[in-house]
């Protein structure tokens, strides 16, 4: 039996599959970024929470804002598809997302986080995501609901901030399909 040659999909296929995926797609995400100030870093950011379906951004502390050219030539006009609110105080962030009806997880190493794969986030989430050379801020911690962490093995201490965003963005959808079973899953495009 021959398996027939793979091909990458068209991009009306490509818009099809996404379709499927956003149906079974509920839970509610945003974002905060805390002192965030390399552009590539935001662009990347809005990049991937745009693909995740993201409702709105907030731009805490000094985030360099997408209107940065830097900015603009990571996110490739993705800044446009997730709302953003500029130069808002974290904790004002913390509380608007929280009125909003999101559970706040800010992402950092502490002694009380959860690790990524053990932590809810089958529901309305507002990820945190602090600078790049001291992450989350201690008002910040205070602040949220929640905190986790990424795992890992290896022997660097950290992730870039804009990977790890593209991690948890990432971990959240997964959590909300798999606790669907799975129903938003497509056939493999075809």
């Amino acid at each position: 039996m021959t398996t027939p040659a793979r091909r990458q999909l068209r991009q009306t296929d490509v818009k099809r599959l996404n379709r499927t995926w956003r149906r079974g797609t509920q839970g509610r995400l945003s974002v905060i970024l805390e002192s965030v100030t390399g552009p590539f870093n935001v662009g990347s950011i809005f990049r991937t929470a745009a693909a995740f379906g993201a409702e709105r951004m907030w731009l805490a502390g000094n985030t360099t804002p997408p209107t940065n050219p830097k900015v603009q030539k990571t996110a490739l006009g993705t800044d446009r598809l997730v709302p953003w609110e500029e130069a808002v105080p974290a904790v004002d962030a913390i509380r608007e997302a929280r009125q909003d009806g999101y559970t706040v997880i800010a992402v950092e190493l502490t002694a009380d986080a959860v690790p990524l794969h053990r932590a809810r986030l089958d529901r309305d989430v507002c990820l945190v995501l602090g600078s790049e050379d001291h992450g989350c801020s201690p008002a910040v911690l205070q602040a949220a609901d929640e905190v986790i962490y990424i795992p890992q093995v290896g022997r660097v201490g950290s992730f870039n901030v804009g990977v790890a965003a593209a991690i948890v963005l990432s971990e959240t959808r997964r959590q909300e399909w798999a606790a669907a079973g799975d129903q938003a899953t497509a056939d493999g495009g075809s």
